[in-house]
């Protein structure tokens, strides 16, 4: 069967694949990998804890590969309910949606969900290995807040704040502590400092912005919708000047890290305000419609530009 748009084959694997929005998957990666870069430096100076200790790669992978799977089932959730509702109409501006376009049916749908979900739990269950059972407790939130972000909390102007969480605070901060909270329960020393916390903080600001395109581009469709996004209750303008200053924010929360032995984690993620700047710059010039998806792309490339700038500004002590 051919889905309406004549396009894909519907439930099809190039279907599945467009469901899965894998542009969306640099911003799953970028706070696990600052995280992960963090702990390896940290681990690797054996000055600041005193026990021999080896950076475990096994459970960065599986922190990688739950923040992937958990990316997917929130596109997954997201792409259904949003047709259930009837929020993804025909005059949409953002890039096609599987449900919506016919590609995957509701029901196939439901069960790629059940799919991710358990998939991911499965994933992320033997964590608690190295995390101890908090790792349980931050699994369950993950998954909640995945299905109550579409289903509630996007529609209270919640979203930009589960993003500094989800997309913050809680991967980078949990990646470190589980590579550190074993050598903890021997050494008594914290299993996280206030570097891990500014960084956590800035990538979640870096990673909002993917967000505030997305409901920049839709302020008209989403206030129709009832969707009271931030950008619907404070305006456009408003919003555009958020984008920026979220985006000189993170960088201005990477300066105390000069001052404690990490100057090129200050020096370098300053570079990544040219590419926010230009793209800040382009969205100003369209402002509104279709062409705002060019700045959505370019804004995930600015995460990644700002993850690796971050991240090898941390290695190079």
């Amino acid at each position: 069967m051919i889905s309406k748009d004549n396009k894909l084959k519907v439930n099809g694997v190039h279907a599945w694949f467009l469901a899965a929005r894998p542009k969306t998957l640099t911003g799953a990666a970028v706070p696990v990998v600052v995280g992960i870069t963090m702990a390896f430096c940290d681990i690797r100076q054996a000055s600041t804890f005193p026990l021999t200790w080896h950076f475990n790669y096994l459970p960065a992978l599986l922190c990688l590969l739950f923040a992937f799977i958990m990316q997917i089932d929130a596109n997954f959730i997201n792409d259904f309910f949003d047709c259930v509702k009837g929020t993804d109409r025909d005059d949409r501006l953002g890039p096609k949606r599987a449900c919506a376009q016919g590609w995957i049916s509701l029901g196939a749908m439901k069960q790629g969900i059940a799919l991710t979900t358990v998939l991911g739990i499965a994933v992320g269950l033997p964590l608690i290995i190295w995390g101890g059972w908090w790792m349980l407790l931050v699994g369950l939130l993950c998954v909640l807040f995945a299905f109550l972000y579409t289903t509630k909390l996007c529609y209270l102007g919640l979203g930009d704040v589960l993003v500094l969480i989800f997309f913050g605070l809680v991967p980078v901060c949990i990646t470190y502590f589980i590579q550190l909270y074993p050598r903890t329960l021997v050494s008594g020393a914290s299993a996280l400092n206030w570097q891990v916390a500014i960084a956590s903080l800035a990538v979640g600001l870096v990673t909002d912005n993917l967000l505030i395109v997305n409901n920049f581009r839709d302020r008209d469709q989403d206030h129709q919708s009832g969707k009271n996004t931030l950008i619907v209750r404070f305006r456009a303008q408003w919003g555009a000047r958020l984008y920026l200053i979220i985006g000189i924010a993170a960088v201005l929360l990477c300066v105390p890290f000069a001052f404690h032995g990490r100057l090129w984690a200050t020096l370098l993620p300053c570079l990544y305000l040219i590419p926010h700047l230009i793209t800040w710059r382009k969205m100003m010039r369209i402002w509104q419609g279709r062409e705002l998806n060019q700045v959505l792309g370019a804004t995930a490339r600015n995460i990644l530009i700002f993850g690796v700038l971050l991240s090898v500004g941390i290695v190079l002590v």
